[in-house]
């Protein structure tokens, strides 16, 4: 559905449970975070649930969407906001200026942000009558809503401002002392839709029916506001995808039904926006010297048993995990829900979710390893998926002859299952359509125990980077797309709870 089908299937969820009485509350809505294929250690479990380095015991994602929102409810009109699960947004407002939810239509928060940001994020042309540029918190309307526009599109279309001043088109005149442009562009987060607004699209999705495509609710919803909107985006679906002819119908639709509603902007002049959706930004946010990591505190050691030594911890996050005595972690890298044995090195940059390595091994640096409670038949097993932490899982080809582009820790994939000797055919990708890439790809071997998954994952590297054989041929083997679907979230919730009792033993002792 994209996540504007699904929010508007949960204001169906809403009305059928409440009735009428729905009209009367104010709603936070989060999406929670898809299939999270640029950061696939909340892939099973749901983004929203990230655990974040700081807290006792760990908060996760959701309690901090909670306690940055716990001052809109009480100036919101009856409605809806929206957020996604992988962005912060931390901001300072004077004393007298509150942030209110209270005029028709749609009102969206809006962050100062370099160009570059803009160009993945969406961006609003302010109304200059309606905006001055200065204080911490302003009030404003949006003339119209780019979605991911590049850098010709937004200084055409009036949407680049100077930093503490009203919106202008920039000059090449217009530089800071510093010789820097002090260009900004301001960028969406969370977004509010009030009461009457929300019943109009649930009355359009009623009439849909069913939704044959996805629909953004950022790209979607937003473009077709503000007196600047134009039909023209409805007509670029840019992947060439085979619901092109139905999802541009269903966005004219869109477009008819929402035109010429008001787009109102709170700029928020003193704030900042971060997001959390790629193993990258995941990786920077929690290790390196980020603003972010200094602004909340984010601790190198969160809920964890971790060994007493002199090494220094700046740079790790380790997230409710048991690390024993002897084992060596590399700067930069995290180890979240695990448990890591005295005879075990990470190596720099690496990700390591949901694993239990009780044996002898390196683990090699940018390595992305996590393991997935899985049930194919009523038993429950374990397979762990392993990659570059710079592999592309959204990466796919339609042809089996194009596989040869595809990447695994900077090795061919035809390359890599020559040495696990599995053939190269359509059987080996689980998706029907032709989507022949790292996700659908079935690699990964089943095994009973957590520990001896991590082994298998970690000997298909170690073959990889070594070029040496190491057979597959005798598993039951899954893709990541499959484990998914079989996924045992009951089991990995108790991996974990055993994890949480053992550290708080431990702390008794």
């Amino acid at each position: 559905l994209g996540n504007g089908g699904s929010t508007l299937h949960a204001l169906r969820c809403l009305e059928e449970q409440y009735g009428d009485q729905w009209t009367s509350f104010t709603v936070l809505l989060i999406h929670s975070g898809g299939y999270s294929q640029r950061l696939p250690n909340a892939s099973a479990l749901g983004k929203i649930f990230t655990a974040l380095p700081f807290g006792d015991p760990v908060y996760q994602m959701l309690e901090l969407k909670l306690a940055m929102y716990i001052d809109f409810p009480r100036h919101m009109k009856p409605g809806v906001l929206i957020t996604c699960s992988d962005d912060i947004e931390l901001y300072s407002t004077g004393v007298t200026e509150t942030i209110t939810f209270d005029k028709p239509g749609f009102t969206a928060l809006a962050h100062p942000s370099d160009l570059v940001v803009g160009t993945t994020h969406g961006v609003f042309v302010l109304d200059p009558s309606s905006f001055s540029g200065k204080g911490g918190l302003e009030y404003g309307s949006c003339y119209r809503f780019l979605h991911k526009p590049d850098v010709e599109t937004m200084q055409q279309s009036g949407a680049v401002c100077v930093r503490g001043g009203s919106p202008q088109l920039s000059s090449p005149g217009n530089r800071g002392d510093s010789g820097m442009a002090s260009e900004c562009v301001y960028t969406d987060s969370v977004f509010y839709i009030d009461h009457s607004t929300a019943k109009q699209l649930l009355l359009f999705y009623k009439q849909m029916g069913t939704l044959c495509c996805e629909i953004d609710a950022y790209g979607d919803f937003l473009q077709a506001l503000g007196p600047g909107a134009t039909p023209d985006y409805t007509k670029n679906t840019g992947d060439g995808s085979k619901e092109d002819s139905g999802l541009v119908a269903v966005r004219q639709q869109l477009y008819s039904l929402l035109q010429g509603t008001a787009l109102n902007v709170i700029v928020l002049n003193n704030s900042q926006f971060y997001h959390i959706g790629t193993t990258q930004e995941y990786l920077f946010h929690f290790t390196a010297e980020s603003k972010l990591r200094f602004e909340l505190d984010l601790q190198p050691v969160a809920f964890s048993i971790f060994p007493d030594t002199d090494k220094t911890l700046d740079q790790l996050s380790i997230i409710q995990s048991i690390l024993e005595p002897g084992c060596v972690i590399g700067p930069g890298s995290v180890i979240e829900y695990s448990r890591i044995g005295p005879e075990v090195s990470v190596g720099k940059g690496s990700i390591v979710s949901g694993s239990n390595i009780n044996f002898s091994v390196d683990i090699p640096s940018n390595c992305f390893l996590s393991s997935v409670s899985v049930k194919t038949t009523d038993q429950v097993e374990y397979v762990t998926m392993v990659f570059g932490v710079g592999d592309s899982l959204k990466k796919s080809v339609k042809l089996l002859s194009d596989i040869h582009s595809l990447q695994f820790f900077g090795v061919s994939l035809p390359e890599c299952l020559d040495l696990w000797s599995i053939e190269a055919s359509d059987q080996l990708f689980s998706s029907e359509d032709t989507c022949l890439g790292l996700w659908t790809a079935r690699i990964f071997p089943v095994c009973s125990t957590l520990s001896e998954s991590v082994r298998m994952s970690l000997s298909m590297l170690n073959s990889v980077q070594h070029k040496s054989a190491f057979k597959l041929s005798g598993f039951q083997l899954l893709s990541v797309e499959e484990m998914l679907t079989y996924k045992d979230v009951e089991d990995m919730l108790k991996f974990r709870k055993q994890i949480y009792d053992e550290i708080c033993l431990q702390r008794q002792k």
